[in-house]
C-alpha cells in the first residue's frame, strides 16, 4: 500500500516522505514507487508533482519532521497502530493531521491511545491504491468535524473519490460488504456447490461485471424491490451466517498457504506466474477505470 499511496500523493503535488521499519522494504521502495508512477501515467493522471523525488527516510523521526499530514499503513494490529501514533505525536506539531489506513479497526479505538484524538481520522484506501480511486473517510468518536472536511477536500483535490462513512463500525463499508461476499463464496466451495475456478468466473463475470457499472442500491431499483423482497424472503434464510472463519481457510492458513506472498493459498504460484498476474491485473484494472470514467 505504501508505495502506491506515496506515488499518488506525490503526483498530486504533495511533498512526500515515506518510512518503513524494515530495511528490506526501504530498499525496495524506489522500485515499487516507480512501478506505481508508471501505472498512474498510463491512467492519464495529471502530473502536478513539484519535481521533488519521494524521499525514503531511514528513521521515523526523519520521515515526519515538519509534516503537516501523517498517514500510517502498518499491519492490522491495534496496539501497533497506537504505538506508532504515540511516537508520531511526540515528533510533530499539534496542528499536524493524523490519518490511519486501517482496513477495519474502529478509529475510535485507535483514538483511545493518543494524546490529541480530535486530529485523528480514518483514510481507508483500496488495494491497489494508485489504481482504485475510492477512499473511505471515517471519523472516530472524537474526530473534529473540520478534520473530516479537510480530508474530504484533500481527496477531491487529488482527483479521487471520498466516501464519508457516517458511523465508525468495524470494517467500515467496503470491507463489510467484501467480507460478507467472501464468507458466502468460501461456504459455497466448502459445501461442494462449486469449485474455486467456477466460483471466480461466476462472480467476476456475473455480479462483479454488473456492480462495476451499477451499484447495489441502484441494482435494487433496476431489478425491482418486489423481486428482491420475494427472493430474499426465502434465500436470506439459506445464506451463510457463521461467525467464525471456515475450515477451508483455517487449514490453509495453518499449513502456511497464505496466498501469493507464500507461493500458495487457494491456488499455487511460481515467481514467474506472480509477476504475470500482477502485470495482467494492473493492466486490466487500468483499462476498467478508464472505461468507467469515460
Amino acid at each position: 500500500m505504501g508505495p502506491g499511496i506515496a506515488a499518488t500523493l506525490a503526483r498530486a503535488g504533495m511533498t512526500v516522505t515515506a518510512y518503513d521499519a524494515s530495511p528490506d522494504q526501504r530498499s525496495k521502495a524506489a522500485q515499487n514507487i516507480a512501478l506505481a508512477q508508471g501505472v498512474l501515467g498510463n491512467l492519464g493522471v495529471p502530473d502536478r508533482s513539484t519535481g521533488k523525488e519521494i524521499r525514503v527516510a531511514d528513521t521515523l523521526e526523519s520521515c515526519v519532521e515538519g509534516a503537516d499530514f501523517v498517514l500510517e499503513t502498518v499491519p492490522e494490529k491495534l496496539d501497533l497502530k497506537i504505538e506508532i501514533f504515540q511516537a508520531v505525536e511526540k515528533l510533530v506539531p499539534k496542528t499536524c493531521i493524523l490519518a490511519s489506513d486501517t482496513s477495519g479497526i474502529p478509529i475510535s479505538k485507535i483514538q483511545e491511545g493518543v494524546a490529541v484524538p480530535e486530529r485523528l481520522v480514518g483514510m481507508h484506501w483500496s488495494n491497489p491504491p494508485h489504481i482504485i480511486p475510492m477512499i473511505e473517510v471515517v471519523a472516530g468518536a472524537k474526530t473534529a468535524p473540520e478534520i473530516v472536511t479537510w480530508m474530504v477536500d484533500c481527496i477531491k483535490s487529488i482527483g479521487l473519490l471520498p466516501v464519508v462513512v457516517k458511523k465508525d463500525v468495524p470494517g467500515f463499508v467496503e470491507n463489510r460488504v467484501l467480507y460478507a461476499l467472501l464468507r458466502e463464496c468460501v461456504d459455497l466451495v466448502d459445501q461442494g456447490v462449486i469449485d474455486v475456478e467456477g466460483l471466480d468466473t461466476c462472480v467476476s463475470w456475473g455480479i462483479g461485471y454488473k456492480l462495476s457499472v451499477i451499484g447495489p442500491m441502484a441494482l435494487l431499483d433496476m431489478a425491482g424491490l418486489d423481486i428482491y423482497q420475494a427472493v430474499g424472503s426465502y434465500l436470506n434464510k439459506e445464506l451463510c451466517n457463521r461467525a467464525d472463519v471456515s475450515k477451508y481457510i483455517r487449514e490453509r492458513t495453518e499449513a502456511g498457504r497464505l496466498g501469493i506472498k507464500t507461493g500458495s493459498g487457494v491456488f499455487d504460484y511460481t515467481p514467474e506466474r506472480i509477476a504475470e498476474l500482477r502485470a495482467e491485473r494492473a493492466r486490466k484494472l487500468v483499462a476498467v477505470r478508464k472505461t468507467l470514467q469515460s
